[in-house]
């Protein structure tokens, strides 16, 4: 039995671990290619510029983001609660593969930060979290929560950061006081 690989996959991993290495600007096509073990004219034929490329694999770590976060999600016991459980959940999946980290931390520190979000499904779970916690969250743009809330589980993983349990709880509640409504902590 014959083994589909999916090259599309192995050049959006290359490029997931070569900009966590590199950064963007330091990463070519022939680079990704060479690491996914595919010719560059066929990392071409999936992705029609290193724009795209670099979107495709921001769009899909999100998209394992959300899934991972969002499974099972129990929140009913209250919002400070939802939100450590999310936090703690962006921290693991991350520290499972710091160069998912490292890469998110180039994207949203360069121009395509933007065009990045905006390919991101409408539906994405963790969009969908935020708008359902808006009345318990302080009222600021969402970038301005996300980076007081979220934000610094990623930045943690992606400077290699290591921290215990009981570091998590003390930076999961400062998170939560820095974006959760005074009536709600």
């Amino acid at each position: 039995m014959t083994t589909r690989v999916d090259r599309a996959a192995l050049v959006r991993r290359a490029v997931v671990d070569l900009v966590a290495e590199n950064g963007i600007h330091g990463t070519s096509m022939s680079q990704v290619a060479n690491r996914a073990g595919v010719a560059t004219g066929t990392a071409y034929v999936h992705y029609s510029s290193k724009t795209d490329l670099l979107i495709a694999a921001f769009a899909e770590i999100k998209a394992e983001l959300a899934a991972k976060v969002s499974a099972g999600l129990d929140v009913t016991g209250g919002p400070g609660e939802t939100f450590a459980t999310t936090w703690r959940r962006v921290y693991d999946f991350l520290r499972d593969d710091p160069a998912r980290a490292r890469f998110l931390t180039q994207i949203d520190d360069s121009p395509l930060r933007a065009q990045a979000h905006d390919a991101l499904p409408d539906d994405d779970p963790l969009i969908a979290l935020a708008a359902a916690m808006s009345s318990h969250l302080v009222d600021l743009p969402l970038e301005i929560v996300y980076e007081l809330g979220l934000a610094p589980a990623v930045r943690l993983v992606a400077a290699g950061i290591v921290i215990d349990d009981d570091q998590i709880r003390e930076v999961t509640e400062a998170c939560w006081r820095a974006i959760g409504r005074v009536t709600d902590r």
